[in-house]
């Protein structure tokens, strides 16, 4: 197992940025390592941040401005060769067919519940660590 894994949270919301590091702890569950957080409030860190690797999974949320989560998502798994795994934060679980338009791997809704969110995260990182899907 390596010995941390690097999880993106792109948000133009401060707020959320620290919801999601303090959902995710210092690891979201057990089996999976310990996780660094690299927080990125635009797309354009986002995408430097992609292009330079060693990204684990990705949380975009799907209430950012201008360039929301979902989009982001949709862009990147076109863009990003082996594009890591995104959990994308949405505003109501009606909301779910975008995250699924998106090609999201997992979607939570916003407000961070920690158990669904570390769940879910830990989900990603299992499958992304393991198998390197």
């Amino acid at each position: 197992m390596q010995a941390t894994a690097t999880v993106l949270v792109y948000s133009d919301n401060a707020d959320t940025r620290e919801q999601v590091r303090l959902a995710t702890g210092r690891r979201p569950a057990a089996d999976v390592p310990p996780v660094e957080i690299l927080e990125c409030a635009t797309l354009p860190a986002v995408l430097e941040a992609l292009e330079q690797g060693g990204i684990d999974a990705c949380v975009l949320d799907g209430e950012t401005a201008p360039a929301g989560g979902m989009g982001v998502c949709r862009q990147i798994k076109d863009e990003i060769f082996h594009c890591p795994p995104v959990l994308v934060l949405i505003g109501r679980p009606q909301d779910a067919w975008l995250a699924t338009w998106s090609r999201a791997d997992a979607a939570v809704t916003h407000p961070v519940d920690p158990v669904e969110f570390t769940d879910a995260l830990a989900g990603l990182l299992r499958r992304r660590l393991l198998t390197g899907a």
